[in-house]
């Protein structure tokens, strides 16, 4: 095991992939997979931390297998979407030599990320009180599905925490059965846990020298960011139910049909009412006591309701955005991604970034080392103004940095030029 950190390989020429990152120095050992893991670890090594990914031998990530859709070379989109800017190690858990590996890897690391089921970690002997034991300025994270405790055996998937977790009971419409959420986002929503419980960790350490352990679990994670929802019932003992796209305590705040599409309009006050109710030719809503405040238009969701969708079917929803967002009404059409990804081009904002194909064809895959051939990566949304992210790496092959990480530099690596042999 080499005892140095290795620099990652530069991506030239891409955004923020040059110059120093915020976390630049920062070594995690990253023995997560799937979703939650992967993804707070990408955020940490968009910001400059050297991301060390632990594969298993052969198999690797089980997100590897997760496909169609999958890119020109068969790899699975779901993979590649959350595993840029690290550098992947296989090692084999289950032996001894792999496990004094893995310890030697983390000895020389800032952070540990693993997301097994409780208990797995302590059985290899890496779990937080002996590595700690030994290296006290570790920053331990460990993320599971229902914590160490009576849930440790429940498995750990987004959907069901989205279905024992409230979220799918306030998800759908009330005639219908309750959905998921398009993405699984509790296992996004906990993996901005777990890189914010790091951090916070981190902070602590360069203040006192002492690492700790950093412990988040979907169901908590998922309870908390029900908000809204979740605080009627715990300040008020309501039990919120199915709304379809309606809010419980705004109203006009919900999609309505156009006479394309839908569209979204969000007014979150009684200005905005009014002049919605101007410009779709209603101006005497705003002074029908129905509907003169919020709170009197969620008590007639259903009649405002009727009334602004016939008025808004007469005309398409890319025109009554254009005419309500320039009165200053909250109001946009319910795009697919590739509008979406479009109209934040059209904004300015960050979409799609590409990091070039490996230069060295000795590391590069057959498709990219022969073609070039750029891998399309979501950006992070994150700005900095002195640290931007960086895309510095695409997605590794399962074992690429093996050699590397285990041994470090080759004698080749540093091996004199001829005509220097001699000084």
């Amino acid at each position: 095991m080499s005892t140095q950190h290795n620099a990652p390989h530069e991506a030239a020429g891409v955004p923020g992939g040059a110059g120093r990152g915020a976390l630049e120095g920062l070594r995690i050992a990253d023995f997560s997979r799937v979703l939650a893991g992967p993804y707070a670890t990408m955020l940490l090594a968009d910001l400059g931390a050297d991301v060390v990914k632990v594969e298993r031998p052969d198999i690797g990530d089980d997100t590897r297998a997760w496909h169609p859709p999958a890119d020109h070379d068969g790899t699975s989109t779901y993979f590649l979407g959350v595993n840029r800017n690290k550098r992947s190690v296989a090692l084999d858990l289950t032996t001894d030599a792999g496990r004094e590996q893995a310890r030697a890897l983390v000895a020389e690391s800032d952070v540990l990320v693993e997301n097994f089921r409780p208990g797995t970690m302590e059985r290899l002997g890496l779990g937080p009180r002996e590595l700690r034991a030994r290296q006290p300025g570790l920053v331990y994270c460990s993320i599971s599905g229902f914590g160490g405790g009576a849930g440790a055996t429940i498995p750990g998937y987004d959907l069901l925490v989205q279905a024992v977790g409230g979220l799918m009971s306030v998800t759908g419409d009330a005639a219908g059965e309750p959905v998921k959420a398009g993405v699984a986002l509790v296992d996004v929503i906990t993996g901005l846990h777990a890189s914010l419980g790091i951090l916070a960790a981190l902070r602590h350490r360069d203040a006192t020298g002492e690492g700790q352990l950093v412990e988040v679990n979907l169901l908590s994670s998922l309870l908390s960011a029900l908000v809204n929802q979740a605080s009627a019932f715990a300040v008020a003992g309501v039990v919120p139910g199915r709304m379809g796209n309606a809010h419980p305590s705004i109203a006009p705040y919900e999609t309505f049909s156009a006479a394309d599409r839908p569209i979204a309009i969000a007014v979150g006050n009684d200005r905005q009412f009014a002049v919605l109710a101007d410009l779709v030719g209603e101006p005497g809503l705003a002074r029908d006591d129905r509907f003169r405040t919020n709170a009197d238009r969620v008590a007639h969701r259903t009649a405002l309701r009727d009334i602004l969708t016939r008025r808004l079917g007469a005309a398409g929803a890319d025109h009554w955005s254009a005419v309500l967002l320039a009165a200053g009404v909250p109001a946009g059409p319910v795009n697919t991604l590739d509008e979406a990804f479009d109209f934040a081009r059209k904004l300015g904002l960050p979409g799609i970034v590409e990091i070039p194909a490996f230069e060295n064809p000795a590391v590069a895959t057959p498709a990219d080392g022969a073609k070039g051939r750029p891998f399309r990566q979501v950006a992070n949304p994150i700005a900095l103004s002195g640290t931007p992210p960086q895309y510095r790496l695409p997605p590794p092959r399962l074992g690429q940095h093996s050699a590397e990480i285990l041994h470090g530099p080759s004698d080749d690596d540093h091996a004199p030029a001829p005509d220097q042999a001699d000084g």
